[in-house]
């Protein structure tokens, strides 16, 4: 969320900001309008509760002198009418205007191009060869079948498009992936966090877009708890509210979690593929840190994520995103996205993101010295391996002509003495 000081005293500088992303400044206007009403509100209360003080006191010295105060009275009781009226309407007007203010994306960083969608998203480097197959590259998902290491037909019976049983090598290899993300980061002094599976939605509101709830996330029936769509949204949340001892930062987590997502809309779902999944295993890095920091710290994102996918061995290229293409939280993103023998492209692999202080301001999250100045965090994330889509780049990059998959050197330890997938 943005800072509404900052929408009152230069609202230019959000206007510029939306035009850059494509987007009218209707929004906007609203959250301006919305929040002159409710100054406007708040002053009427003040001067009310400043009129009840000194009716109050006359009240008081007029019954001291014992003179009658019934018409004094009657003024306090249609004052406190009235006070509790505006309150409402104050109260009333805060949430309509913090609900609009929360729709606004954040400020993007001026390094971030400008782009209609992903066409536009500005490569910055490559690495890795593309293997040059002599023979046609199969899909990875009939690959999985040939081999008996994935059942999306058994799975669709039971839950519909969207979901797979992983079995033998495949399961394996999706827990390996897991494993050696979780062993890299480690290295690099990341704490391994195992959050919870559901999120109630006022934490959820400080991480995510207010349309994901509609568009991305799963709700349980009758309850007030959303099924995680990252393990980004509860390690950030899990610092609500509270205020962060300056010494402690940064914060660096590592992210275990299985991840549920709809993935409706133009995107669809893999009937038979791994690449767009209801549920999937995620490795997520998080870091919390003082705002001169954040920007070292999102290149250290990206590099962790590259290190990782060089030792798998996999060629892939990384992507600054787009202003048309980039969402609501970030300031800016980078994709990395790996190569697709079966496609001839580069298909996304891993977000990395710095949201400045966007989420902390949504979810109160602070830092600084006990009984001294306080200021909000910027929490970045970036991820580590999704599996689902690790696997895809996998099955299609280390396929061999025989129909077998040899497993990268990196994942072999992990893998109970299987190096190739029969």
């Amino acid at each position: 969320m943005l800072d509404i000081k900052m929408i009152r005293e230069h609202p230019e500088i959000v206007s510029n900001d939306l035009k850059k992303r494509g987007l009218t400044t209707e929004l906007l206007d609203k959250v301006i309008d919305m929040d002159k009403k409710w100054r406007e509100y708040v002053k009427k209360r003040d001067e009310l509760k400043h009129r009840k003080n000194v009716v109050t006191s006359e009240i008081a010295d007029m019954k001291k002198r014992g003179e009658d105060a019934t018409k004094e009275i009657n003024e306090m009781k249609e004052i406190n009418r009235k006070i509790e009226e505006i309150d409402k309407k104050t109260k009333e007007l805060l949430r309509e205007r913090d609900t609009l203010l929360m729709r606004i994306p954040n400020i993007l960083h001026d390094s971030v191009p400008i782009g209609r969608d992903d066409k536009d998203n500005v490569e910055i480097r490559r690495w890795g060869k593309p293997k040059q197959f002599t023979f046609e590259v199969r899909n990875h998902g009939e690959l999985a079948e040939s081999l008996g290491v994935g059942d999306w037909e058994h799975a669709a019976k039971i839950a519909g498009a969207g979901f797979v049983y992983l079995k033998g090598a495949l399961a394996l290899l999706d827990q390996a992936l897991i494993q050696f993300a979780i062993h890299e980061l480690i290295k690099k002094h990341y704490t391994p966090v195992f959050p919870p599976f559901m999120m109630r939605r006022k934490p959820y509101e400080g991480v995510t877009d207010l349309e994901d709830f509609e568009n991305v996330m799963y709700k349980i029936e009758d309850e007030d708890l959303y099924m995680i769509a990252t393990s980004e949204h509860p390690l950030v949340a899990m610092f609500m509210n509270e205020v962060i001892a300056e010494e402690s930062l940064p914060i660096k987590m590592c992210g275990i979690s299985a991840n549920f997502r709809k993935e409706i809309g133009s995107h669809g779902v893999d009937t038979k593929g791994l690449f767009r999944m209801h549920q999937f295993n995620k490795v997520e890095q998080i870091i919390l840190s003082k705002p001169e920091e954040s920007w070292e710290y999102h290149e250290e994102l990206i590099k962790n994520a590259e290190e990782i996918f060089q030792k798998l061995e996999l060629p892939y290229r990384v992507v600054n995103v787009c202003t048309g293409d980039i969402g609501t939280v970030a300031a800016k993103k980078y994709d990395l996205e790996v190569w697709s023998p079966r496609q001839n492209r580069y298909i996304e692999a891993v977000s990395c993101s710095n949201c400045t202080d966007y989420q902390a301001r949504r979810l109160n999250i602070k830092y600084g010295k006990r009984g001294g100045e306080t200021n909000l965090v910027h929490t970045l994330n970036s991820t580590a391996i999704a599996t689902s889509r690790a696997m895809v780049a996998i099955l299609e990059n280390f396929q061999n002509e025989d129909g077998t998959v040899t497993i990268p050197k990196a994942l072999r330890p992990y893998m109970h003495g299987i190096d190739v997938i029969k």
